[in-house]
């Protein structure tokens, strides 16, 4: 079967040198089908590249071609991907991609026009990478009830956390590490906002509870205002520091869904995941906390992913998966601040006593060095909007959300 690749950046390469390399394990997949990469599409050249000759800068040799059933998109961003992936679906060819953002934001668009077209949009590649997560929920958990969904969703701010945690190297120094070590972009903001975060929790809340949810109805807050300091205190709780995205169902016409710092306690599946490695932790009703723990990007494990669509497209290219969601709403996603409880992390430039006149019951924790008008603790279980009022007239340097997961 002949195929074609939309980008040949890092993620596009790899699915050409993965479908090459995998020949005989891909065939035994697909009933004896081979992929044969028929077309790149890019606007650089190559020069001496072992694709040289598949190469083109029209997208219209991959549209026309009536013998391409399955294009894999790794172009990234909305545009052109959005009205290149539109007009495929529309012809006929199935697509897969990689694109988080484009999920994010025209996933509804997009599938629905695979379904009036007969054919598949798949994207396991677009959260976490190689590791296995969208079709474990779409198929093996089906038979579970999701109440709620947890994960370290980007490898660059998990690097930096661990650097800061392990080796007690500030932010801005865990930062340049990152970037010297490609882990981090030039222009890291996407990444240390939790706007990177942000889309993949749109992708896996959309997926879990069958209504689109689109990444301005997410709030997302980065890693940037996280210290060693903060570090410091909750190691003393036996805790750690994850940016995480989560998720909760609150009631079939509810869910809240966020992007934070987070407080993991050390008993967590989340609190040794280091390094640039990703976790996304699913809570079902019958089957309990299950981890998908690997590597959240890089060339070889994204496109793994990506090939892997490719092969259930051409296994499934005549018939269609019954796979996707619904559209949303704009009150779909509710404010975490006013309805969801959950104990904080506390540091602020006040007295012990100060602290204990605002919360009946709070956890104090210390660290080396601590001056004495200042005081960190954990509170007990309430909204955040609770939160806020009971800090009136208390200089917070920080909080941070402490989760259960």
């Amino acid at each position: 079967m002949k195929v074609a690749v939309m980008g040949y950046g890092t993620v596009g390469s790899g699915v050409a040198e993965v479908i090459e390399t995998h020949e005989k394990s891909i065939s035994n997949r697909t009933g004896g089908e081979v992929l044969e990469v028929a077309r790149i599409l890019d606007l650089r050249d190559f020069k001496g590249d072992p694709h040289e000759a598949l190469f083109t800068k029209d997208f219209n040799d991959i549209l026309n071609d009536d013998e391409i059933k399955v294009v894999a998109e790794t172009m990234g961003g909305v545009n052109p991907a959005f009205d290149f992936t539109m007009k495929l679906l529309e012809s006929g060819k199935s697509v897969v991609t990689s694109n988080k953002e484009l999920v994010a934001q025209k996933g509804l668009e997009l599938l629905q026009a695979a379904e009036k077209h007969g054919v598949n949009y798949l994207f396991e590649a677009s959260v976490g990478g190689g590791i296995p997560i969208i079709r474990p929920m779409a198929q093996c958990l089906a038979a579970n009830n999701i109440e709620g969904i947890a994960g370290i969703l980007n490898g660059t701010t998990n690097f930096i956390l661990t650097k800061m945690i392990e080796d007690g190297m500030t932010f801005e120094d865990a930062l340049k590490l990152a970037q010297d070590n490609g882990f981090a972009e030039k222009d890291p903001t996407a990444d240390i906002e939790g706007f990177d975060a942000c889309r993949k929790v749109c992708i896996l809340a959309s997926l879990a509870f069958g209504k689109h949810v689109y990444p301005n109805q997410v709030k997302a807050e980065g890693i940037t205002k996280i210290t060693l300091e903060d570090v410091s205190y909750i190691s003393s709780a036996n805790g750690v520091i994850k940016l995480l995205g989560q998720i909760k169902k609150i009631n079939d016409d509810k869910i809240t869904a966020f992007v934070s710092p987070a407080v993991v306690f050390n008993g967590s599946q989340l609190a040794s995941v280091n390094g640039v490695f990703n976790a996304i932790l699913v809570r079902g009703d019958a089957v309990g906390d299950v981890c998908f723990y690997g590597q959240g990007a890089g060339k070889l494990p994204t496109a793994s992913a990506v090939v892997a669509d490719m092969v259930d497209c051409a296994v499934h290219v005549e018939r269609r998966k019954n796979f996707g969601w619904g559209a949303g709403s704009e009150d779909y996603v509710a404010d975490e601040k006013a309805v969801l409880e959950m104990p904080f992390y506390v540091r602020a430039k006040a007295s012990e006593n100060a602290v204990m006149s605002a919360f009946s019951d709070v956890k104090f924790l210390s660290r080396k060095g601590q001056p004495s008008d200042e005081v960190a603790f954990i509170t007990d279980s309430m909204t955040e909007n609770q939160l806020v009022k009971k800090l009136e007239g208390i200089d917070v340097i920080n909080t941070i959300k402490v989760t259960n997961y």
